[in-house]
């Protein structure tokens, strides 16, 4: 059994792909048998359900593995995310002292303070397209094979519980309202973090 899976990482986070299958439509008359549910977990009566995957990122609530690996990420790139607040912070001077000192100075001065902020624009640009573009790729290579396993889990999950279709309910619109009972999350993450707990090789570096 194939099921449709988004997972989407804050943001910035990689996505499993997609594949989908018939879903039958829940009967209005005589209901189907109910399937084998967990004893702890929270599983629909009928073989549709939803799963809100933005909680998996949660930090409190969500996948332990997936917010590990992403805070170790963050903690990669502060150093980088600090020079850049502090280059931003001496284009903010330099641009204040200008517009202070211009209706005064010479103009040539003036022109030439304005290149040297030009220039750390033009820095301050680049050194944020590299930063984003590495952590872009850092993330893929951390959170990737976590979600490749989120997926895989999902499936054994779906076909452990009777589930025919699994929806993201952050990938689609229309969704106005459906009844509690239909959403698998919270049941998915704690059996999902109860087999998978953080590795050691995840734990963020201080």
């Amino acid at each position: 059994m194939k099921i449709i899976r988004a997972i989407a990482a804050v943001a910035f986070f990689a996505a499993i792909s997609a594949a989908s299958v018939a879903a039958q439509p829940k009967p209005t008359t005589t209901p189907a048998p109910a399937t084998t549910g967990s004893a702890t977990g929270n599983v629909p009566d009928t073989k549709l359900a939803l799963v809100d995957t933005d909680q998996f990122l949660d930090e409190k609530a969500g996948i332990v593995r997936l917010v590990t690996a992403a805070k170790k990420v963050e903690n990669e790139f502060l150093p980088r995310r600090t020079d850049l607040q502090s280059l931003q912070a001496q284009i903010d001077k330099l641009t204040a002292d200008l517009q202070k000192a211009a209706p005064v100075q010479d103009q040539k001065v003036s022109a030439q303070q304005q290149d040297a902020i030009d220039s750390k624009k033009r820095e301050l640009t680049r050194k944020t397209e590299d930063a984003q573009s590495q952590y872009q790729k850092r993330l893929q290579d951390m959170l990737g094979p976590v979600y490749d396993d989120i997926g895989k889990a999902l499936d054994a999950y779906a076909k452990a519980h009777g589930i025919t279709l699994i929806l993201d309910v952050t990938k689609i619109q229309g969704i106005v309202s459906a009844a509690e009972s239909l959403d698998i999350t919270k049941a998915f993450i704690s059996e999902f973090n109860s087999k998978n707990p953080a590795t050691a090789s995840l734990t963020p570096t201080p």
